[in-house]
């Protein structure tokens, strides 16, 4: 058995016959009896107390913590003591170098998570916590995708504790914990008409920021941190370096989403598009910090800029151009009158990669080239999100003789005449 158990009610002195007895200390019958003491893996001591009467109990506890320090399942019952929140708020500000996903981690565990399993200490935590925890969060997060994004940071949060010697149990993988579902949404691109005619409805000198969007792919932050170094029109590609991104209120340059920097084909009607805009809009040299708030500043000459002469503000673009261009085509209906537009989440800019991907699998373009256009860290991901839009081969078989028919003939016998 590992340590001791120390009797508070009672201590040994000498006798006067020089031998050993027991006597009364000045705290016997009152407060607990016995305290169980051992030393820790870290090398200080530990202890709890036990009620008289329960000396069997305290020894019992010292060989089970015994059993656990040998078999590597040791946790410390102070720092056990540590709550959920007083846990995740360290382990969120370390947990990432990616500013952007530091606050949105921190942002869901504030309005998500802390609420409701906040104050518990994480030595407490059962799997019935956690379903508990699930219920309120499906009651006031409809969006399964956004629940599922919740609990994966919650559930992240639990794996760390468990890395640190924290807690021996993960909650949130127990068999009776259900994982939210992802959505079952498909992506339903735009039609070509519903792309040019947002197009015509923008201010005129952010009409091109569609052509780059749905003709490249780039994401809305990088269509906004364009430069003219990055357009190579004799070699008709367009490099992707850098985007514009907003840290904690404050805009920034940094890299493109998931640091992936890629190359992507310029089409000849975009290079057209952007040489007309740059003539008629010359770039604006705009001064930003670089990566965070914080950072170094750098300069670039922006493509598309405010009324301003400065960078793009993106709320305002969405809020007073995107969406009163959505209504003006009919893709979200007219607010009423005082009131915002609501929230179109699927009607946002990313709407026009999602139609540059349709138009790509629809030519044949492969996974593969796809992912790596739209910057994807998996084509895994490209596939699971846009498989649906690639042509069956019924599809390609039915286009491939309906290209036969179409061959020029004059007698209208079949595929063979027309050959």
């Amino acid at each position: 058995m590992a340590g001791h158990i120390q009797d508070r009610w009672f201590k040994t002195e000498t006798g006067p016959n020089g031998k050993p007895v027991r006597v009364k200390t000045d705290r016997h019958g009152s407060g607990m009896r016995y305290r169980a003491r051992y030393v820790g893996p870290d090398g200080t001591e530990k202890s709890k107390s036990f009620p008289d009467k329960q000396k069997r109990l305290a020894e019992q506890w010292l060989t089970a913590t015994a059993a656990d320090m040998t078999r590597g399942q040791y946790v410390d019952p102070r720092a056990a003591r540590i709550t959920f929140q007083q846990f995740a708020e360290k382990w969120v500000a370390t947990h990432t170098t990616e500013v952007n996903s530091r606050e949105a981690a921190e942002r869901r565990l504030r309005l998500h998570a802390y609420p409701y399993i906040g104050t518990r200490p994480l030595s407490s935590f059962q799997p019935g916590h956690i379903r508990t925890w699930l219920g309120e969060l499906e009651t006031n997060v409809p969006a399964a995708s956004h629940r599922r994004i919740i609990f994966g940071t919650v559930s992240a949060a639990f794996s760390a504790a468990m890395d640190d010697g924290l807690i021996t149990k993960h909650p949130c993988k127990a068999r009776s914990v259900q994982v939210p579902k992802p959505s079952r949404s498909r992506v339903t691109p735009w039609t070509a008409a519903q792309v040019f005619g947002v197009r015509a409805e923008l201010p005129e000198h952010l009409r091109a920021t569609v052509d780059v969007a749905s003709g490249c792919g780039l994401r809305q932050g990088e269509v906004f941190g364009l430069e003219e170094a990055q357009l190579d029109y004799e070699g008709g590609w367009l490099s992707v370096q850098h985007q514009l991104k907003r840290i904690r209120g404050k805009f920034v340059f940094a890299l493109p989403k998931g640091g992936k920097v890629r190359e992507v084909p310029l089409p000849t009607g975009v290079a057209d598009a952007l040489q007309d805009h740059s003539e008629r809009f010359p770039p604006v040299k705009v001064t930003l910090p670089w990566r965070t708030p914080d950072g170094p500043l750098v300069t670039k000459p922006l493509i598309f800029t405010g009324t301003a002469g400065s960078h793009i503000r993106v709320s305002y673009f969405n809020d007073f151009m995107w969406k009163p261009a959505l209504t003006a085509v009919g893709i979200i209906p007219e607010p009423d009158e005082g009131e915002r537009h609501a929230s179109a989440p699927q009607h946002g800019m990313h709407a026009l990669r999602h139609f540059y991907a349709s138009v790509l699998l629809d030519a044949g373009e492969n996974i593969r080239a796809l992912s790596q256009y739209l910057g994807h860290a998996d084509p895994g991901f490209t596939l699971r999100t846009y498989t649906h839009l690639m042509p069956s081969s019924e599809g390609r078989t039915r286009k491939a003789v309906d290209r036969l028919y179409k061959a020029p003939s004059d007698h209208g016998h079949g595929p063979g005449t027309a050959q």
